[in-house]
């Protein structure tokens, strides 16, 4: 996707992944319908009615959350607007706040273009701080959305600190141990050794089935643990100098072209298929891919997957809910939005979705700590995840994240699965990337 802006070098950049000695990781939510649902005012028996829109599912309405807040508030009538792929809602959200129109009362903001929206857009939102509690947040995800001039304008949802999800009944089939600790032993500090099991579970894999189910997820998931990736602290673009950029591309080159990974692109509907046809064995899963794993399983996945510990310790992902000032009802949104990201709220959802807590005071709330999903059995993840975020590094973003990393993905390692050389595929990379960023 074309950049809408023209990319500042010396950008601002935001600090994300704060370290976590007492706290956790930030994630987000992809997945949902593949358009738009139209929502109107009408049909609400003169009750107010707030529009959110979304991209993918953030599961509030899958956790009854709406139900509830309607329930709570009889006035209130709530509806949902939903792309399922970011890159197709976030250039129409940057076009609406650019001319103030087609809005909705709340509006999504994924991690990687919350930087360009904190330094372009922030005059369009309204200041939250007013609303949300910053002591119930992760002081780093506060930050993240919040001004030089400490305007707040958006209130953090899900977090996602990164694991391996993985078939326990293709791991067997293959000869691999199913236990998730031997299991995270066998790759444990280095993603290298995950894509040697890779190649030990191709040797006796279950008839057309891949290790893993996409580069685009193995890429993602070994760039989620560096520190620097796309930009330097200064605001640089550092993507192609950046050596571990590099590197993560090569190896995910590598799995693709030892037949280790599937040739679909995430969050697609020909992926949708292998979850459900059980084409793969594994895959990167923030906690967030939990909800999409099983909205996409048939039923007999069900306890069939299980969560071991990534390589190394990292996060993908993350969302925001700000509230344009040009909507219809701001000051209800802004309450609504506030509710939805209360910790009380971000446990339920995790109970029901899997998405994780940006809210500390959610993790000792049972939902969270006796958590558990219908597709993982009775894994501890509420633990799992935790555990998985404690080292997780403090990462940099920057305003223009999400055009690079889907230029490294669906322009990039994809193409490995479909014939071309890593050569090749890393230039392909390349020219779109900076064609989008205008350089």
């Amino acid at each position: 996707m074309r950049a809408p802006t023209r990319i500042r070098r010396k950008a601002v950049v935001l600090a994300a992944i704060a370290s976590l000695g007492a706290g956790l990781l930030a994630g987000c939510a992809d997945d949902g319908e593949d358009s738009e649902s139209n929502s109107s005012d009408g049909g609400g028996g003169g009750k107010t009615t707030i529009t959110l829109g979304l991209f993918g599912t953030f599961g509030f309405k899958e956790a009854g959350l709406y139900d509830e807040y309607m329930k709570l508030n009889p006035d209130i009538k709530i509806e949902e607007n939903v792309v399922e792929r970011n890159e197709n809602y976030y250039p129409a959200l940057v076009n609406h706040l650019t001319t103030n129109s087609g809005l909705m009362d709340i509006q999504g903001v994924e991690v990687g273009n919350i930087a360009e929206v904190v330094q372009t857009q922030s005059d369009k939102l309204l200041d939250l701080s007013k609303y949300g509690k910053e002591s119930d947040y992760l002081d780093w995800k506060w930050q993240q959305a919040t001004t030089a001039e400490g305007q707040t304008i958006g209130l953090g949802t899900d977090i996602g600190p990164m694991a391996i999800c993985y078939r326990t009944d293709l791991f067997k089939e293959a000869g691999l141990p199913t236990d998730r600790e031997e299991v995270s032993k066998l790759w444990a500090g280095d993603w290298s050794k995950f894509v040697d099991v890779g190649r030990d579970y191709q040797k006796n894999a279950p008839g057309g089935t891949t290790f893993m189910d996409s580069p685009g997820g193995l890429i993602n998931a070994i760039l989620s643990s560096e520190t620097e990736k796309f930009y330097d602290s200064s605001g640089e673009v550092i993507y192609k100098s950046n050596p571990a950029v590099k590197a993560a591309f090569d190896l995910t080159a590598e799995a693709a072209e030892d037949g280790l990974i599937g040739n679909q692109t995430q969050f697609q509907p020909a992926w949708d298929t292998t979850i459900a046809n059980s084409k793969f064995a594994a895959m990167s899963c923030p906690p967030w891919m939990l909800g999409y794993i099983k909205g996409k399983s048939k039923p007999e996945s069900a306890g069939k997957w299980d969560v071991a510990q990534a390589p190394k310790s990292g996060n993908w992902g993350g969302s925001f809910l700000s509230v344009p000032k040009a909507g219809k009802n701001t000051e209800e949104a802004a309450k609504l939005a506030a509710w939805l990201t209360a910790p009380e709220q971000q446990a339920k959802l995790f109970k029901v979705q899997g998405s994780f807590p940006s809210t500390p005071a959610a993790y000792t709330m049972p939902e969270v700590v006796d958590g558990k999903n219908d597709m993982t059995g009775d894994a501890p993840i509420g633990e799992i995840f935790a555990e998985a975020a404690k080292s997780a590094p403090v990462q940099v973003i920057g305003p223009k994240d999400q055009i690079i990393q889907q230029g490294l993905t669906d322009n990039g390692v994809i193409l490995v699965t479909q014939g071309k050389s890593a050569k090749d595929a890393w230039n392909n990379a390349v020219k779109t990337i900076d064609n989008n960023l205008d350089q």
